[in-house]
């Protein structure tokens, strides 16, 4: 199973739109759109998660792809590292 970063969704962007848009690459085990609080929409970003072959699949036919207006981003999941960071004293 690998999780898959797409970026720059539009504000409306649904777990149906997004499943729509992936599942012709093979199954989507789960979709995580990160929304807004407040108005309830699409911050412009999730993660989903397929298996491997299928997610390199997703990433080659879907990344730099015009969505509306923006040019999707689609990676795989990029595990930061814990840190010192850039915190201030």
């Amino acid at each position: 199973m690998k999780k898959i970063f797409v970026g720059s969704l539009p504000a409306d962007a649904t777990e149906d739109s997004v499943l729509a848009m992936f599942s012709e690459f093979g199954t989507v085990r789960s979709i995580n759109l990160i929304m807004d609080v407040f108005s309830g929409k699409c911050k412009g970003f999730g993660f989903i998660e397929m298996e491997g072959h299928e997610a390199r699949a997703a990433i080659a036919g879907l990344d730099g792809k015009m969505h509306g207006e923006r040019h999707l981003k689609v990676k795989f999941e990029e595990i930061r590292k814990k840190g010192k960071g850039g915190r201030r004293r």
